[in-house]
């Protein structure tokens, strides 16, 4: 019996991480679509422009959001292992008011300082972006509190949908209005603005359909079915409102921390470029060419293990509120196994292939390769740590050790920023500085989390017995898989599908490696869809 609840309960944790990660690969993808056409309708230069008022965007998004979604979520699903309901209402009615109140004040906040913060990033002309994106911002909070409803509840669907819905916005809407905007013969800086709207109705259309679904999910009494009342007294609202603050502060701190440190890399790249003697359309080139080409695909594994984070908090943390160490040590070993098992070939292959990735990608566009790609490799070995950044954080957030992340990132951001102002204004190295500080800032981060998570997590793996197994499974199909390509490239020179047939090795060479190497266990295959079926077959030709 205890047995069917583990394996139950894994199932389910699989079933949440499954849905985001699909989800949230899909958005990746997505949003590579849209910088291919977008590079060609805006260039390096104009990219700069849209980038520079993401990030900004981004840091507002972070303060406003991080902390409170989380927040939301692991107090629903405290409220649900103890059956009041009438609790759980009240909370997520709090919830929505406060992020209404922060959302207007950050889009205001946004909208009326936005020439002061083109002017403080040095990026100038980025205003009328930073102006276009800022209703984002309110929309965007509406939406975070009901994902937090939703994940407290441990439905996933919900924030998968929603998030899908704003990448199609940005892309199709993005570049119809660019278009429109070219062909109206708008300047560069006014057609990026029309780019970044696409984003801002994306997110609001996203925002109607979590309404639709929020109203259908309570109109049909699903709420009830789930979590049997129990009769209990909810809490006040200036309770709830108080313990909400309390757990979301110190999210909001860690989360913040590092979008400030990207905000104060992208002003400290164009400025510290121009100050050993790069022209300012050179170094908003440059600028443009690591955001636009190399920091997405570098973001695109840590954003995909956002879904392992995301099922993790709440269900981790019901687990721990049951006091069912049996379902928080299975949690906590399975989401830094998937983590390692998913990023380190990731991080290993965006290493080799940096070059045949762009490419492939941004085809066409050879001077900002030409740049981006040697970036992108020594920028591939942070996704490791990125990657295990992103799950650690929600494992202390789940131990209700929110304070920790803090400490990290904070001593993360630091090494960055000390170490981006030195190495970026060091003319030998001028802008590899950003991945190097970036790979030293993930591996502080990273160090330190694993620490607090031996010390407070009552089970844990030691890193060698969860890593050793990836990285050799990784290096050894990888590495092969990379040899075959230059040896083609050799005697048949680059293409696309060799590229692709190249890294479609590599993913067969690394999961026959991960079986070899037993980096795979039993319960990993049969949590699979058909994986009984699977498993009987690997064990038929001794592959595991």
């Amino acid at each position: 019996m205890i047995e069917e609840r583990s394996l139950g309960s894994k199932k389910q944790f699989l079933s949440g991480v499954t849905i985001m990660t699909l989800s949230t690969a899909l958005v990746k993808i997505i949003g590579l679509l849209y910088k291919i056409p977008m590079l060609s309708y805006l260039g390096t230069d104009g990219m700069a422009y849209f980038n520079a008022a993401y990030d900004i965007y981004t840091m507002f998004y972070m303060i406003s959001t991080a902390g409170l979604s989380v927040a939301v979520s692991i107090l629903i699903s405290e409220n649900r292992v103890r059956g009041n309901v009438r609790n759980i209402k009240r909370i997520y009615n709090v919830t929505l008011a406060l992020f209404f109140v922060i959302g207007s004040a950050g889009m205001l906040a946004m909208m009326l300082g936005s020439d002061r913060f083109a002017e403080w990033i040095k990026i100038d002309e980025s205003a009328y972006c930073i102006v276009a994106i800022a209703p984002t911002l309110f929309l965007i909070c509406i939406s975070s509190a009901m994902r937090g409803y939703f994940q407290g509840h441990q439905i996933m669907t919900p924030t998968a949908v929603s998030q899908v819905i704003e990448a199609l916005g940005k892309l199709v809407i993005g570049l119809l209005l660019a278009s429109y905007a070219l062909k109206k013969g708008y300047s560069l800086p006014v057609v990026a603005a029309f780019a970044v709207l696409g984003l801002t109705i994306g997110v609001g259309v996203s925002m109607l359909y979590l309404v639709i679904t929020k109203f259908l999910f309570r109109a049909t009494g699903k709420q009830r079915e789930m979590t049997p009342d129990s009769g209990l007294l909810p809490d006040t609202s200036s309770s709830i409102l108080g313990n909400l603050i309390k757990i979301s502060i110190p999210i909001t701190i860690s989360s913040s921390v590092m979008g400030i440190a990207r905000l104060v890399d992208t002003a400290l790249i164009s400025s510290r470029l121009q100050h050993i003697g790069f022209e300012q359309t050179i170094a908003n080139s440059m600028y443009g060419a690591y955001s636009t080409l190399v920091v997405p695909i570098y973001n695109l594994p840590p954003a995909i293990i956002t879904g392992i984070a995301l099922s993790l908090v709440p269900m981790l943390t019901a687990a721990i509120e049951a006091k069912n160490r049996e379902k928080e040590s299975m949690v906590l070993s399975s989401s830094l196994r998937i983590c390692s098992l998913f990023a380190m070939p990731c991080s290993v292959g965006i290493c080799l292939f940096s070059k045949p990735i762009l490419e492939l990608i941004f085809s066409g566009q050879r001077e900002a390769i030409d740049i981006a790609y040697p970036l992108l490799s020594i920028l591939g070995m942070s996704v490791l740590f990125a990657c295990l950044m992103t799950v650690t954080n929600a494992i202390l957030q789940a131990y209700k050790q929110e304070r920790k992340p803090i400490i990290s990132m904070a001593v993360g951001a630091l090494v960055k920023i000390i170490f981006d102002y030195i190495l970026i204004g060091t003319k030998a190295v001028n802008i590899y500085g950003a991945p190097i500080s970036t790979f030293l800032c993930n591996a502080t981060v990273m160090a330190l989390n694993f620490y607090f998570i031996k010390k407070y997590a009552s089970s844990f793996e030691g890193i060698i017995k969860l890593f050793y197994r990836p990285f050799a499974a990784s290096v050894v199909s990888i590495g092969a898989a990379f040899g075959v390509y230059l040896l083609i490239y050799s005697k048949l020179g680059a293409s696309r599908l060799y590229t692709i047939a190249a890294i479609a090795l590599a993913a067969v060479l690394y999961i026959f490696a991960a079986m070899l190497f037993k980096a795979v266990d039993e319960d990993d295959i049969k949590m699979l869809p058909k994986g009984e079926k699977i498993y009987a077959l690997l064990h038929r030709v001794k592959l595991i």
